[in-house]
């Protein structure tokens, strides 16, 4: 008998990967956190059913939220990241020296340890020093932050449930509070492809460029995420993503990566049409 794992992307698309074994399974007060051990994909996490990371493609998504930000700002010391549970952020996030505090919220401390125990690939880094956790809610977290941060990345799961409070018009203004003058706010933007999630882009978008005086969307390809096109929010109250790239300076620090490269970069701003009419309208 055979098990398959059938991710929903829509109410009429789906994703399914053959399962050799569940290796874990826990109920937090929020959700159900399953880690599945896929033929293809390797580890897969997933929350109430719907796939988070895959061990095989987990690499595109923490680079492209990670690395973008950090070869525009010249000088991050100073990191916020809200989400991040499975430590994939933070795992690129330490790889700059530069960076003396990062801050983790999260608000499922059951999804962080499934991750430490499990997926050992993404949560390698989360007992460096310079990275502190705190489980609670986002939003409420950062209320209390101004002037503080160099970077906030808002690495969470689709604008739902637990979420659902990161994607509105008072957290990104909220977030610019907490922002240094010349900080860059960063955040995942979902995929402009299905109606269905089109619609949170959009969303998403306009809230941002009414708080932030530059704003806009990047891209990349993911293939376990809905339709494999993704986007990410870049805000900033000073820099320009590709005037302001300083992509000597990012060579010049030797760091690994697998998708990511300063050509990338550039590139990952110029967006297909469909997505420029999806952003622009009203």
């Amino acid at each position: 008998m055979e098990l398959w794992y059938t991710d929903q992307h829509t109410k009429n698309v789906r994703f399914s990967m053959k399962v050799e074994e569940q290796l874990g399974t826990t109920e937090s007060e929020f959700q159900r956190i399953d880690i599945l051990q896929t033929t293809e994909f390797g580890k897969v996490l997933v929350l109430d059913g719907e796939l988070m990371i895959t061990q095989k493609d987990e690499f595109i998504y923490h680079e492209m939220i990670t690395h973008v930000p950090m070869a525009v700002h010249p000088n991050v010391k100073n990191v916020l990241v809200i989400g991040a549970g499975d430590g994939g952020t933070i795992r690129e996030l330490c790889k700059y020296d530069c960076i003396e505090n990062i801050e983790m919220v999260e608000i499922d401390q059951k999804v962080t340890e499934m991750c430490m125990k499990y997926f050992e690939e993404t949560a390698c880094k989360l007992k460096d020093p310079r990275v502190h956790m705190h489980f609670e809610e986002g939003l409420r977290y950062v209320r209390g932050k101004f002037d503080e941060y160099d970077l906030i990345i808002v690495d969470c799961a689709d604008p739902y449930g637990p979420a659902e409070g990161l994607f509105t018009r008072e957290f990104y203004g909220t977030c610019f509070k907490a922002l240094h003058e010349d900080g860059i706010l960063i955040n995942q933007h979902e995929s402009p492809y299905y109606s269905e999630h089109s619609r949170s882009v959009q969303k998403a978008h306009r809230h941002i460029t009414t708080v932030f005086p530059y704003s806009t969307v990047y891209q990349c390809h993911i293939p376990s995420y809905p339709s494999g096109h993704w986007l990410f929010g870049f805000a900033s109250k000073k820099y320009d993503p590709i005037q302001d790239m300083d992509a000597d300076k990012w060579n010049g620090l030797g760091i690994k990566t697998r998708y990511y490269n300063t050509d990338l970069h550039k590139g990952s701003f110029y967006l297909p049409t469909y997505v420029k009419e999806l952003l622009n309208q009203n």
